[in-house]
């Protein structure tokens, strides 16, 4: 098979590896279909790492993906890949937050090979079937949305809520919708790219601003009063500073941005002064079906594909994604 492996910053190479061999019980072979470049990919790609971890060997990218079943209980059938598997054992999971499970391994991180292949092997209870409406493609954004679906409740959006998503990447473009799906009486936005601007009006913000307009923007629209939940998913404490200047007192801020490196600053006293909770985004929490739905009618998820290479192509789809010129960039391994 043809697998793409980062081996270091910006290497990353196309070559033929073995087949992954028989699934074991419990799990299914796959023919991976489509997958999606992650920002949180990127910081592989240019940083050679993402927080606290650091490229230790060379390992295949791709926590966002669609495939079809070869083997196990969905075979024949397209599926949509949850790439986290939790051990299913700990406090954590016997609690119902797999998200924050210690030891739970990650497609593409670490030593788990994730997605840019043409096949691998992947737990059962992680597949989830894709409806014939939704496409292979959309199926990959899932992971995505799942994302946007999580930060949503994490951030106690609550209907008649005034929302301020700091980051209009596809992820911060989902959440928009997602939060006014949850009742928020008004979606800002704020990012610096012209192009996504346009992106997060399309998808229905009340008003998108540069970074520089924010705080006196917000100011304006809430006559003084700020928002009520800020979603940031940029990853600097740029975004973190806007999110603590127009947050209301007692509001409420979701760190959903992953910083190249694994410390992130805000400015204290005004955040204090304010009383503002601060709630960590992990991932997403058993978000599919919830996620399936929403894209089956709510979320059009094939509208933000800009921009799609062929598996052969893989580092030009990394370099291309790397530049921001578009929305969401997919790898398109095989069809369906």
């Amino acid at each position: 098979m043809i697998a793409a492996r980062l081996h270091a910053v910006g290497d990353l190479q196309v070559a033929a590896e073995p087949d992954p061999g028989e699934a074991p019980p419990g799990w299914s072979s796959l023919a991976v279909t489509s997958v999606g470049i992650c920002g949180s990919d990127l910081h592989w790609f240019t940083d050679g790492g993402i927080g606290e971890n650091r490229i230790a060997q060379p390992v295949v990218p791709g926590h966002e993906f669609a495939a079809v079943a070869m083997t196990g209980p969905y075979a024949g059938r397209r599926v949509a890949v949850d790439p986290a598997i939790p051990c299913g054992t700990c406090e954590m999971c016997r609690l119902g937050y797999h998200n924050l499970c210690p030891t739970v391994q990650f497609a593409g991180h670490g030593d788990l090979d994730g997605a840019l292949q043409e096949y691998l092997v992947w737990p059962d209870h992680l597949l989830h079937p894709l409806p014939d409406e939704l496409s292979d493609d959309a199926g990959a954004l899932l992971e995505p949305l799942g994302v946007a679906i999580h930060a949503t409740g994490v951030g106690h959006v609550r209907p008649g809520s005034d929302v301020l998503v700091v980051g209009a990447g596809p992820i911060g473009v989902l959440a928009l919708q997602v939060v006014r799906l949850a009742g928020a009486r008004r979606v800002f936005v704020v990012e610096p790219l012209e192009h996504r601007q346009g992106t997060a009006l399309r998808s229905g913000a009340d008003e998108v601003w540069s970074p520089e307009e924010a705080t006196a923007a917000v100011s304006d629209a809430t006559h003084g009063r700020g928002v009520d939940v800020v979603i940031e998913v940029a990853g600097t404490d740029a975004a973190i500073a806007t999110a603590v200047a127009v947050a209301r007192p007692g509001g409420r801020v979701a760190l959903g941005g992953i910083p190249s490196e694994d410390t992130s600053s805000f400015p204290a006293a005004a955040a204090r002064r304010k009383g503002l909770t601060f709630a960590m985004v992990r991932r997403m929490n058993d978000t599919y079906p919830r996620a399936i739905a929403l894209a089956g009618g709510a979320v059009d998820l094939d509208s933000l594909v800009t921009e799609r290479h062929p598996l052969a192509e893989a580092p030009k789809a990394f370099s291309a994604a790397a530049q921001r010129l578009g929305d969401k960039v997919v790898v398109a391994v095989s069809s369906s």
